[in-house]
């Protein structure tokens, strides 16, 4: 919080009791120019002024176009973390990345920012990457695409595969050992097969069967035709809520099927409504935990009169890691990359600390969907390795 100091200043003017001296014309001294000395030209810039008590951080999210909602978010979270904090020594300035993500990071750079936080997605990452790289500013990016990672670039974002081998595990520690999966096209559902395939045979079960869906109509009920052929006593649904409460009914029609727990992924935790679907009533999914978010939201929706997105911790958490790490960086200097990864941080998701691949290893929970809520039934550990 900026505080600013008024000082007031007093002035005495002092009289003389016996009356004003009238001095000749012939006695006055005369009059000596003293010349000036003419203040020096300041250059004109179109940089933000310098501020050298205070680190420059620049923060990286599109204000216009589909994403505004999550960008502004994401600002407002890290103006309430700000306060929350009251970090007067942190100077976070918006740079809109509609036009451009690597635009915004070239002015940011030039502003004099020593830290970035964002973007947001991944394509914007690659793009910003190694023009941070070359002025030595370390990104913290809110994707969580692991290929972007790496080389001062870090991931603040939820890692589906995290997720996947937390659930994967809490279920085979229930008596799971034959798991199905259903993932969708594309680069996430590449992803998710090969991290549920790891994780499965990391814990010791086996996975029967294993399909895709994309979204041409009936995708999804062909590829469950075909799981439900094979034995399974869970089965993953990589996605959405949304595919998890459209697969669910015609899983439960099944024989194989009528039975077996149905485990989400991440992406789960993003829909605030998915505790009232009762088709997914007794469903497990794996996400960040939830301690202290309903907390953050009242006070979000108190200050800026709406609702904040799920992601928009992700901006919180990283001004909480950055006043961490002010403790021992001075102000104008680059930022000390290599602490990143030598100590853990905390926050509103809970515990984490960046691997050697700059990606965020999270503590996460287990929760349940059970009669209209959501329940946690594993709770994070309080510390990661």
């Amino acid at each position: 919080m900026l505080r600013w100091t008024v000082v007031g200043a007093a002035m005495f003017v002092a009289a003389c009791t016996t009356g004003p001296r009238v001095i000749p014309q012939g006695e006055r001294p005369p009059v000596v120019e003293v010349p000036r000395e003419r203040p020096a030209d300041r250059p004109i810039t179109n940089a933000l002024p310098q501020d050298t008590a205070r680190h420059r951080v620049a923060l990286l999210v599109p204000l216009t176009g589909p994403n505004a909602g999550v960008g502004k978010s994401l600002e407002n979270a890290t103006q309430l973390a700000i306060l929350d904090t009251n970090a007067d020594n942190i100077r976070i300035t918006t740079y809109d990345t509609s036009a451009g993500a690597a635009e915004a990071a070239r002015r940011a750079i030039a502003d004099g920012n020593k830290l970035i936080l964002g973007p947001l997605l991944a394509e914007e990452a690659r793009e910003v990457a190694p023009l941070a790289r070359a002025a030595r500013v370390p990104v913290l990016s809110f994707s969580n695409d692991t290929s972007v990672a790496g080389g001062g670039t870090f991931l603040l974002g939820y890692s589906p595969a995290q997720s996947i081998e937390r659930v994967v595990a809490y279920a085979r520690a229930n008596g799971v050992t034959q798991f199905a999966g259903l993932v969708p096209g594309g680069l996430y559902g590449e992803r998710s097969s090969t991290a549920f395939l790891r994780s499965v045979e990391s814990a010791g079960g086996t996975v029967t069967v294993l399909e895709t869906y994309d979204g041409r109509p009936g995708s999804m009920t062909t590829a469950l035709a075909k799981i439900n052929r094979q034995p399974y006593q869970a089965i993953l649904i990589a996605g959405s809520g949304a595919n998890g409460a459209t697969a669910v009914p015609i899983i439960r029609r099944s024989p194989n099927g009528k039975t077996a727990r149905v485990l989400g992924t991440e992406l789960w935790n993003t829909d605030s409504g998915i505790g009232a679907n009762a088709a997914l009533n007794g469903a497990w999914f794996a996400s960040v935990p939830d301690n202290y978010y309903r907390q953050y939201a009242g006070k979000y929706r108190a200050r800026f009169q709406a609702a904040p997105y799920r992601l928009s911790t992700l901006g919180y958490d990283a001004v909480l890691l950055t006043v961490r790490m002010a403790r021992d960086w001075k102000p104008g200097t680059e930022f000390p990359i290599r602490e990143l990864t030598s100590r853990p941080f905390a926050g509103l998701d809970g515990a984490f600390r960046f691997g050697r691949d700059g990606v965020a290893e999270r503590a996460l929970e287990v929760q349940e969907i059970r009669a209209g809520q959501v329940v946690t039934v594993s709770a994070a550990p309080t510390t990661v390795d």
